[in-house]
């Protein structure tokens, strides 16, 4: 059975080796001791979320500290090329049920897109909590599927930032569109080998109302490439998941044996 995972502030981790003695607090160790009920002698696992994974076994705990000795440290590198969602915000929190999947199946980053047809709009006094929910459902999400790297929830961003993204070295985007006449399955150096002059790939995935033809030229413009999935036209909590799947596996980060 897989051992819980705990996160830890960045850098806690550094330079521990089998033995260490670390103390944690807060609310990750009040969930261990109160919550999940560990007991002394038990193992677990503490993460960073910058890729440095501890396997400790608790020596001692009390309501929202508690006591390990490490047993083992590894560090995951990290991937290239990053997988980054742009996802439009969509009503029914579509969108926050498309980044939560998307962690789980190993995206890098995410960023929120306020589209066009974007029907939910974060206005300035509700900006900081919607970004903030977004941080936490990724928060909830990496830690349920035991990741050691968590992925970073950029600022909001309008169309005219996005291109700007686009245009940034070593980045490739692949916008999905129910229209488009490019498989993403099927692209050049996709399917076979990695994209080796690629830092990044940003996946954009449009609100419920799909892309505004606008947006799309300037996308395109940018330097973006259009790809459709399949023959279904899938929901915007589903889309983005679909592609981080077919992505991952045709560079290999589910092969076996890897990270």
């Amino acid at each position: 059975m897989s051992l819980p995972v705990f996160k830890v502030e960045p850098g806690r981790l550094a330079g521990l080796g089998p033995g260490a003695a670390l103390t944690v607090t807060g609310p990750e160790a009040r969930h261990a001791v109160t919550v999940r009920r560990l007991a002394p002698g038990e193992r677990l696992e503490l993460v960073d979320g910058a890729g440095t994974r501890a396997t400790a076994e608790l020596r001692a705990g009390d309501r929202d500290s508690m006591e390990v000795g490490v047993v083992a440290v590894t560090t995951e590198p990290a991937r290239t090329p990053r997988l980054v969602l742009v996802q439009a915000l969509a009503k029914g929190e579509r969108d926050l049920m498309a980044v939560e999947t998307a962690t789980e199946l190993g995206i890098d980053a995410v960023v929120p897109w306020q589209a066009d047809r974007s029907i939910v709009r974060w206005k300035k006094e509700r900006a900081a909590k919607s970004h903030e929910k977004w941080v936490h459902t990724v928060a909830a999400a990496a830690k349920q599927s035991r990741r050691a790297a968590w992925p970073e929830v950029l600022p909001l961003c309008t169309t005219r930032e996005l291109t700007r993204l686009l245009a940034e070295p070593g980045t490739r985007a692949l916008v999905l569109h129910e229209e488009a006449h490019e498989p993403l399955a099927g692209l050049p150096g996709v399917a076979g080998t990695p994209w080796e002059d690629t830092g990044r790939i940003l996946l954009v995935v449009g609100p419920e109302g799909g892309i505004a033809p606008a947006e799309l030229e300037a996308l395109a413009a940018a330097g973006a490439l259009p790809v459709r999935l399949g023959p279904e036209v899938l929901r915007s909590s589903t889309a983005g998941p679909a592609a981080v799947a077919v992505l991952s596996a045709a560079l290999g980060r589910w092969a076996p044996g890897s990270r």
